[in-house]
């Protein structure tokens, strides 16, 4: 990898029902990143990619909730998620 090239960056929600905001519970750049995408990927976690997102998520402290001003957009992801498991539910 180019010196240049900006390393990747992940980061890894989780939400139950009933517990208020999802919290941010994984957060890395570089190999750790690709660590983060790789087992959701073995655990048949949709990744969603948005360098905006992960930039604003990276800010927030590991085992925190997203703060109000992400509620927008992390609703969209969710609804997105909850609109592909509903396709691969119905093949």
């Amino acid at each position: 990898m180019p010196a240049d090239t900006p390393l990747q960056n992940a980061v890894a929600l989780a939400y139950q029902a009933g517990e208020g905001s999802p919290k941010v519970v994984a957060k890395g750049r570089g190999l750790v990143a690709e660590a983060i995408i790789a087992r959701a990927r073995e655990h048949g976690v949709f990744v969603h990619e948005s360098k905006e997102l992960v930039a604003m998520l990276m800010q927030v402290d590991l085992d925190d909730r997203i703060p109000p001003e992400l509620y927008r957009a992390v609703a969209e992801l969710l609804a997105w998620l909850y609109q592909i498991e509903a396709e691969h539910a119905e093949k």
